[in-house]
């Protein structure tokens, strides 16, 4: 069933055409990205979806019960609650139902009122509270906040003391635990580290409601997705399949669009040359035969489908102007704090020539701080580290501080290399997509997007041989990170690089550190490779670890197990549905005219209604954990 439809749908603004003749449509638990450069309207079509603006032709069409659920309806501005009360805000109705049935069992304790009706009303307001999920609302907020990669001792913080990036993170969360039957998220994955991305796809696997999602985090949307919509030339395509299969589907059709052209130009051609050949030779039924042709070339110029030209993509070539030593740096036992908090010590490890290194590790454990301590830019609090011969560093802020908001973007290139003449810079320039007027706007009128090609330019112009990189993905659409990618894997020198960007670090990878309070421990490969051995070295692996079986015996085993767990979710499903039938039953009598004035055949049914609900919990609580270890296992077969 869909929950939403868009049907020719168009949206300009004044001259400036963004898309048009859009159509697609979202049912119910569909997981869908949305893909396409910066500026092509996604997070327009966003707004034409929550009607904070109006389409300039066609419409969109929501389903009538549809709950829509959008990030910036949660922000928590002005709120004078902890981050903790505010994210359990979201369950407001449970809480008031709460409320009630606190002071409806202490009225029936002092026996005020109708005890009958009292009764009866706690009755559905105990059921109605278990069926929305009051059991368990306050575990999920907790859950979420954690997941999301709060720490216990932040749940008292006072929103108003909240950074930009945590109040986005507690909007997501809010957002999540809404139960929206479909969510609109704009980039979930900014702010969030790897553990909390992996906590995201989880929470959307599971999800009951649809979500349409807009990121460039191309892992994330492999995971999470099974459809991909892709703005591209003013037009929106739909597939079934990831961001991947999306990528691989979308050359087989820009290759048969092409042949098919290629064929139709060669039908033209010829009949072009038939026509000219008619009227040469100029007798009557010439000029009819030519006549024919003309309307069979109209009707074929007429279904002529033209590839679309090419998307410009950035010109990135990285080229070190010298060859280092072949040990590039060496790092012993550095720390560092800040007052009494330690971010990390007993840090050491080594790069040699031509190491793809990144560095991983959670939000706050000092990736950026280490990177800087590299540059020079701050100080170690002890230890040592030493560049190795003929080393230059060239290294990308990720808050783009590198950058002159006073200057043009011609300006801010030209003023590090005055050896270059106009036209190189323009040529510089144009290969990052700055062409015309463009290299004559102010930093400050830029783009995140633009602000990062303008620092990475100046980067690729240092001649840098050993490149420091802190998040340089972000704000980054998904072609300029392809091409980024490529200009990585092209340069002959050597990186070390902090991005929670899974795709481009297994794209790119030859080793891991992986940062924590006692030091680095060092992986080699990509992030898969370092996910693996962290799974491998876990208590709960090793406990596993079965005596080494062949590969038959371990599907065999593993299908046996899915099919106990299976059964035993049937028997589990069996129960909640006896126990709801008895509760029924009880009910009715509850309610019954015959048993309203007995007060002790009342309490007795009640108490009997709470214990089949305490059962039902309690079975229900063994179907969740049945279902997640049944995912699991399911999961291990996928592996």
């Amino acid at each position: 069933m869909a929950v939403l439809n868009a049907f020719n749908l168009n949206m300009s603004f004044g001259e400036s055409l963004l898309f048009k003749n859009v159509n697609f449509r979202i049912d119910e638990r569909d997981k869908v990205g949305l893909v396409g450069s910066n500026g092509t309207g996604k997070t327009t079509l966003f707004k034409l979806i929550t009607g904070e603006l109006e389409p300039t032709g066609g419409q969109i069409v929501k389903s009538k019960a549809i709950n829509l659920g959008y990030a910036q309806q949660h922000a928590c501005e002005g709120s004078d609650r902890t981050l903790y009360g505010e994210m359990e805000s979201v369950f407001e109705p449970l809480i008031k139902i709460e409320a009630e049935l606190e002071i409806l069992a202490q009225k029936i304790e002092r026996n005020e009122g109708n005890l009958g009706e009292l009764i009866n009303r706690q009755s559905n307001l105990h059921d109605e509270f278990a069926r929305e999920g009051g059991l368990t609302f306050r575990s999920r907020a907790r859950s979420a906040l954690l997941g999301l990669g709060f720490a216990e001792q932040d749940f008292d913080l006072p929103c108003s003391s909240l950074s930009g990036g945590q109040r986005s993170k507690l909007s997501l969360g809010k957002l999540l635990l809404s139960g929206s039957d479909l969510v609109l998220l704009d980039e979930p994955t900014n702010h969030l580290d790897i553990s909390g991305i992996e906590w995201l796809e989880s929470f959307l696997a599971e999800y009951k409601g649809a979500a349409l999602i807009i990121s460039h985090e191309r892992y994330f949307l492999d995971k999470v997705t099974a459809k991909t919509m892709e703005l591209v030339h003013h037009r929106l395509t739909q597939w079934n399949g990831n961001d991947s299969e999306d990528l691989e589907h979308k050359k087989i059709q820009t290759e048969v669009i092409k042949r098919n052209y290629d064929n139709q130009m060669g039908e033209i051609e010829h009949i072009k040359a038939i026509i000219e050949q008619q009227r040469r030779w100029g007798r009557e039924r010439n000029f009819i035969t030519a006549a024919s042709k003309e309307k069979m070339l109209e009707k074929k110029l007429a279904e002529l489908v033209k590839p679309e030209s090419e998307e410009d993509v950035l010109g990135f070539d990285f080229k070190p102007l010298c060859e280092s030593g072949n040990e590039v740096l060496t790092v012993r036992d550095i720390s560092k704090a800040f007052d009494e908090s330690r971010l990390f010590s007993g840090v050491s490890f080594r790069i040699m020539k031509n190491e793809r290194v990144f560095l991983l590790g959670s939000n706050g454990c000092g990736k950026t701080t280490l990177l800087k301590i590299l540059t020079k830019a701050i100080r170690a609090d002890s230890g040592s580290f030493f560049l190795g011969a003929n080393v230059k560093i060239g290294y990308y802020d990720q808050t783009l501080a590198c950058l002159n908001k006073s200057k043009r973007v011609i300006d801010e290139i030209w003023d590090c290399h005055r050896e270059m003449n106009q036209t190189q810079i323009r040529s510089a320039l144009a290969a990052f997509l700055f062409k015309g007027e463009d290299v004559f706007k102010p930093i400050s009128d830029l783009s995140g997007g633009e602000k990062a090609r303008v620092a990475l330019l100046k980067l690729m112009l240092s001649g840098a041989n050993f490149l420091l990189l802190d998040e340089p993905t972000n704000h980054l659409d998904i072609t300029s990170m392809e091409a980024l990618e490529k200009a990585l894997l092209g340069f002959e020198g050597t990186m070390l690089i902090v991005s929670h960007d899974r795709y481009f670090i297994n794209k790119l990878s030859t080793k891991i550190l992986s940062l924590s309070t006692e030091g680095v421990r060092e992986f080699s490969g990509g992030y898969d490779d370092y996910f693996r051995s962290l799974i491998t070295e876990s208590p709960a692996a090793e406990e596993k670890k079965p005596a080494k079986v062949s590969d038959y015996k371990l599907r065999r085993g593993r299908a046996s197990e899915i099919r106990k767990l299976e059964g035993r979710i049937r028997r589990c499903e069996q129960a909640v549905d006896e126990l709801d039938k008895e509760k029924e039953k009880l009910s009715a009598q509850l309610s019954s005219p015959e048993t309203a004035d007995k007060y002790e055949l009342l309490l007795e049914l009640s108490e009997k209604i709470e214990e089949l609900e305490g059962r039902q919990l309690q079975k229900m609580e063994e179907w969740e954990q049945l279902n997640r270890n049944l995912y699991e296992l399911n999961e291990g077969e996928d592996a």
